[in-house]
C-alpha cells in the first residue's frame, strides 16, 4: 500500500512539473486600454479566438469577429459582447476556403470600418475533412487566403499606424518543406494533410518574415504566434467521435486552455517594446528561433510570389500600394451582420482613437478562464 501511494504522489508530482513548465502558458501583459481601436480576428467564434477576441473586447476596442458560419459566428458576437460588457462586438462573414469570400470581406470591411489596428489571422484547419477540392485546402485556408486578407486590409492599417499583424502559425512548422513543384495540388489522405498542415504553418512563418521586410519603416509590423498545444476544437474536430470520449479528458490533462493558447497571439498584439522583432516568430510570450528553412529568406520570397499568383492579386494590389483598394466584387453583398451606424468617407488618414487615459504603458496579467469548447 505505501508503495502504491509513492507512485501515486511521484506521478502527481511529475505531472504538476509537466504541467507548469510545459503545459500552463505564462500569463502576458499588454497595452491595457484599446478603447477607440479596431481589431479584426478570424475564427473568433470558439477556441483560441475568441479567448483572444475576448480580451481585446475587455480593454475597449471594436472586433469584428470574422467567420464562416453566420450563426455560430453571431452567437459569439452575443457572448462576447454580454461577457466583456462591450458593445462593440460585432460579426462579419469570411470563409477562407473561397478567395471571393475574402474579397467580399475586405469590401465590406473598407467600405463600414473606418480604422484597423489589429488584424489576427487565428482561424485554421488541420484536415479537410470530407471536403475534396481542386486545391490545396490546407494552404488556401491557413496561408493563401490570410495572405490575400492582408493585402487587401495593408493599406488601411499602414494609415492607422503603428498597428500589427499576427499571424496563428504552430511549432508544426518544423516538419514542415515547401515543394514549390506541388504547392496547390490537391491533399488526399492522412498522411498527406499532416505534410500539409505543416507546410502551411511553415507558410506562416515565411509569410512573417517577408511581410515584415516589406513593411519596413511603415508602423505596421507583424509576427508569427505559437499558442502551444491547446484543447480546442481544431484538436478533436477530426477525430472519430467514438475516439472523442476517451482524448477528452486525457487533452483536459495534458494541454492548455483556449485561453492559455490566446496569450502568446495576444502578447504579440498588444506588447510594447517588440517592434525592433517584427517578422519573428514567438511561443510563450517570447521570441524563439527557429530551424534554417524557416529563416530562409531566398525561400521566403519565392512563397511570396507564389502566393501572390495563387490569391489572385494584380500589380495594383500589392502590399507596397498606398492607396486603399477598391477589392474586385463591388456588387458582393455586405457581410455585416448586425446593425452598424454609417461609417463616413474613408480620408488619406486614419481617425484618432477616442481620447481616453494615457494607460498605454501600464500592463497587467491576461486572465486565463477555461471555458467548454462549444
Amino acid at each position: 500500500m505505501e508503495a502504491l501511494l509513492l507512485g501515486a504522489g511521484l506521478l502527481l508530482g511529475a505531472y504538476v512539473l509537466v504541467y507548469y513548465n510545459l503545459v500552463k502558458a505564462p500569463p502576458c501583459g499588454g497595452i491595457v486600454s484599446l478603447r477607440g481601436r479596431t481589431a479584426v480576428v478570424t475564427g473568433a467564434n470558439s477556441g483560441i479566438g475568441k479567448m483572444t477576441a475576448l480580451e481585446l473586447a475587455r480593454r475597449g476596442a471594436r472586433v469584428v469577429l470574422a467567420c464562416r458560419s453566420r450563426e455560430r459566428g453571431e452567437a459569439a458576437a452575443f457572448d462576447l459582447r454580454q461577457e466583456s460588457g462591450n458593445n462593440e462586438v460585432i460579426f462579419m462573414a469570411l470563409d477562407l476556403a473561397s478567395l471571393a469570400s475574402v474579397r467580399a470581406f475586405a469590401t465590406a470591411f473598407l467600405s463600414s470600418e473606418p480604422r484597423l489596428d489589429i488584424l489576427i489571422h487565428n482561424a485554421g484547419i488541420s484536415s479537410c475533412g470530407r471536403t475534396r477540392e481542386p486545391f490545396n485546402l490546407l494552404l488556401r485556408v491557413n496561408h493563401i487566403s490570410p495572405f490575400l486578407l492582408t493585402h487587401l486590409l495593408l493599406p488601411r492599417l499602414k494609415t492607422c499606424a503603428p498597428s500589427r499583424v499576427v499571424v496563428v502559425s504552430s511549432a508544426a512548422h518544423r516538419r514542415g518543406h515547401l515543394d514549390f513543384t506541388r504547392l496547390d495540388c490537391p491533399v488526399v489522405g492522412w498522411q498527406q494533410e499532416l505534410r500539409a498542415y505543416a507546410d502551411s504553418k511553415l507558410a506562416n512563418v515565411l509569410f512573417a518574415r517577408e511581410l515584415a521586410t516589406h513593411l519596413e519603416g511603415t508602423g505596421v509590423t507583424c509576427y508569427a504566434a505559437h499558442p502551444g498545444p491547446v484543447n480546442s476544437e481544431l484538436f478533436l474536430r477530426h477525430v472519430p467521435g467514438w475516439l472523442r470520449p476517451l482524448l477528452r479528458p486525457l487533452a483536459w490533462l495534458v494541454l492548455r486552455t483556449p485561453g492559455g493558447g490566446a496569450q502568446t497571439p495576444l502578447y504579440c498584439a498588444l506588447q510594447e517594446g517588440i517592434e525592433p522583432l517584427s517578422g519573428r516568430y514567438f511561443a510563450n510570450c517570447h521570441v524563439e528561433e527557429v530551424p534554417p528553412a524557416s529563416r530562409d529568406d531566398r525561400v521566403a520570397h519565392r512563397l511570396w510570389v507564389a502566393s501572390k499568383r495563387l490569391a489572385g492579386l494584380g500589380p495594383m494590389e500589392d502590399a507596397e500600394s498606398d492607396e486603399d483598394p477598391q477589392p474586385k466584387d463591388p456588387g458582393a453583398p455586405s457581410c455585416v451582420s448586425s446593425p452598424h451606424p454609417e461609417a463616413p468617407p474613408v480620408s488619406e488618414s486614419c481617425p484618432s482613437p477616442q481620447s481616453s487615459p494615457d494607460l498605454s504603458k501600464v500592463t497587467h496579467r491576461i486572465p486565463v478562464k477555461a471555458e467548454p469548447e462549444p
